[in-house]
């Protein structure tokens, strides 16, 4: 089992971005001295629910402040990135660092951030299997053009080349929310990403619906299971659950009001927010939040029940520099040892 982090670089209220930006870095070395196995990066526009505006950028950071971990994007926004461009950031990661980097992709959502990249509302409706297609095109031949409604030019030489290391280009992973999406991924025998709100038993579907629409698509047995998905989700220790629990309702509902309300949507229309405090404790209750050997029963549950062994934890969620730090040295020191 490999339990990493998720970082968002949330701005809590009464902080700078600065702030987060550097609780964020300093998670990564503390990951790596932990003996945690790798931290994930999200990246926002406009909003202080993550400040990090850029994942592959920050994942360059901390890439170099690293040395073993790995460092994943969870996720580079494909509906407001070009496919050619990112796919060259990602290669030029993989290859500065030896193979530690995982370029993780999305859809996004129907955010102003459409409209302020110029990319349009059809980036996001219907534009995200022509953008995938084109990036792993990108990672995986030695020259490629585009003829689809989106992206149009002749061929072009990939430079470098992200099989340079003797091994393959970096791994993708596709973050999934919806039944489209699953399929999306397991045609292309691309691992999902699964997002913190989901409980065990809906991962578990989304598991499955991946390997019938995987092994429909012709991919060996061997590869579908294989597939080394990814689980998001929280973690919080302390002595008690209760203790856990309220470390968390003290920070994160005023982080989710001031973060999750500023997103603007594409058209403009108000959109609904779910309840901040009944959102924190919905969490609590999915996720690793408690004593040591509580979080690696959590854990082991979903494994069992998913079948899916790699974790990437938001540690982040008391809004603190100390907390979190410690927070991520009791992950790897407390409950690593309880899995094992």
């Amino acid at each position: 089992m490999r339990v990493g982090t998720f970082v968002l670089a949330a701005q809590f209220p009464g902080q700078s971005a600065a702030e987060a930006l550097r609780r964020s870095i300093r998670t990564a070395e503390v990951v790596e001295s932990a003996g945690l196995d790798a931290v994930w990066l999200a990246e926002h526009h406009f909003v202080p629910y993550g400040v990090c505006p850029s994942a592959v950028t920050l994942a360059g950071v901390l890439l170099g402040r690293t040395s073993r971990i790995g460092v994943g994007t969870a996720v580079s926004v494909l509906s407001t990135a070009h496919p050619v461009a990112l796919g060259e950031q990602a290669t030029l990661l993989h290859l500065v660092s030896g193979g530690r980097f995982t370029l993780g992709v999305g859809r996004g959502g129907p955010w102003l951030d459409l409209k302020v990249f110029g990319t349009g509302l059809a980036a996001f409706e219907s534009g995200f299997p022509e953008s995938l297609d084109l990036l792993l095109r990108w990672l995986r031949e030695p020259a490629v053009g585009a003829d689809g409604p989106r992206y149009a030019f002749p061929p072009v030489a990939v430079v470098p080349r992200p099989d340079e290391l003797g091994g393959g280009p970096p791994p993708v992973v596709v973050a999934c929310t919806s039944p489209d999406s699953v399929r999306l991924a397991a045609e292309r025998g691309l691992p999902m990403l699964l997002g913190m709100h989901c409980g065990d038993e809906e991962k578990a579907g989304m598991v499955g619906l991946w390997r019938r629409t995987a092994l429909a698509a012709g991919h060996s047995p061997d590869a579908v299971a294989a597939a080394d998905h990814v689980s998001a989700g929280v973690v919080q220790i302390a002595d008690t659950r209760l203790d856990a629990a309220e470390i968390l309702r003290r920070a994160m509902p005023g982080w989710f009001r001031q973060g999750l309300s500023a997103h603007r949507t594409y058209d403009g229309k108000p959109r609904t927010m779910r309840d901040p405090l009944d959102y924190t404790d919905f969490l609590c209750s999915l996720h690793p939040v408690g004593p040591p050997r509580l979080c690696a029963d959590r854990l082991a549950a979903t494994a069992a029940a998913t079948g899916i062994t790699r974790f990437a934890l938001l540690a982040e969620g008391s809004g603190d520099f100390d907390a979190t730090m410690e927070n991520v040295t009791r992950l790897g020191g407390d409950v690593l040892p309880e899995l094992a």
